[in-house]
Formats: structure tokens, C-alpha cells, sequence
């Protein structure tokens, strides 16, 4: 599929809402539980999604769209959450999440973006040379991800329970790469 910026749109403005939709008044026990060692919990994805609208997406449109020979990103922080959400309830991250994402989608609007644009680069840390197509396509996948990974976490807590269904359950085989 080409990249089109108003289908990207439609799915980014939708993430906040889906994410609240899954996690809102969930007991604490469900939010804070994660599938072992070195994974996230609901609340943790959240707060990584909270940490990626300040530091991530928009920032590095910016640098794409400027026009100084410094192309090259600050490398990401995909852990900054642990520490940024300390104190923070679920309920303060999904509203920092809905409001970040609300001002972000509002700045990607403004640029009035062409399909020329989508073809400037950026220099990713790790990954050298990337498009804005690439970068705003990225953006879409990593919300999708997040959403699977938020309902696969959910879902596992009932592992034990569904007795033998688990063989019809695809979402309870899958392993997070350590």
C-alpha cells in the first residue's frame, strides 16, 4: 500500500480512544501485570506511547522538514517511561496521551504536507537514511503494535483459565522476544 497521509491521520486520531477504551477502570492488578521478565504492562505502554508524543514522531518531522544540512535524530529513549511515569496514574497518562497526540496530529496537519515531502529524508540513529513516508508509516505500525501488545497482555492474564481453548488461541502462544 502507498502511503497516504489521511488514512495515517484517521488511525493515529484513533489510538488515544482505543487505548482508553481497553484500559480505563481496570483494576490495578490488570494494568500494572506484564507477560515476565523485561516486558511492559498496559500501564508501562502507555506511558512509552506518552514519552514517543513528546520526544519521537513530531520532533523528528521537524528535522526532516527543516532545511539545515543537520539531518540526524537524536537517538530514542525506549525506556524513558519508567522513570517520566512514576507518581502518574493510568488515568493521568491516558489524558497526557489524548492531549499530546490531539496537539501532534494538529502539527502534522499544518504542514500541509505533499507527496514530494513524503520522499525528504532524515538520518535514524541505527537505521541511516529514512523518508517522512517512512517516518509517518512508522508511527502508524508502532500505535497498531502497541494496541496488539496492550490486548495480548489482557488476554494472557486468562491463560490458565480458558482451559483447553488455548489451542484455538493464537494470541496466548505468542512470546515476547527477550
Amino acid at each position: 500500500m502507498k502511503f497516504n497521509l489521511e488514512q495515517a491521520i484517521a488511525l493515529l486520531e484513533r489510538t488515544p480512544s482505543i487505548v482508553r477504551t481497553l484500559l480505563s477502570g481496570l483494576p490495578e492488578a490488570s494494568i500494572t501485570k506484564n507477560e515476565g521478565p523485561d516486558t511492559w504492562s498496559p500501564y508501562d505502554v502507555v506511558g512509552h506511547l506518552v514519552h514517543g508524543e513528546r520526544t519521537d514522531w513530531i520532533p523528528r518531522l521537524f528535522i526532516i522538514m527543516n532545511d539545515s544540512d543537520q539531518k540526524t535524530f537524536e537517538p530514542y529513549d525506549r525506556f524513558a517511561q519508567f522513570e517520566e511515569s512514576k507518581g502518574m496514574t493510568l488515568d493521568d497518562l491516558l489524558q497526557e496521551f489524548e492531549t499530546l497526540r490531539k496537539q501532534n496530529i494538529e502539527q502534522l496537519k499544518d504542514f500541509g504536507l505533499t507527496e514530494t515531502e513524503f520522499k525528504r529524508e532524515g538520518i535514524h540513529p541505527s537505521l541511516g537514511p529514512v523518508t517522512l513516508a517512512n517516518l509517518l508509516s512508522a508511527w502508524v505500525v508502532h500505535d497498531q503494535g502497541h494496541i496488539a501488545q496492550i490486548s495480548r497482555v489482557l488476554a494472557k492474564q486468562y491463560k490458565d483459565e480458558v482451559g483447553p481453548w488455548t489451542k484455538y488461541m493464537t494470541i496466548l502462544k505468542y512470546a515476547p522476544k527477550e
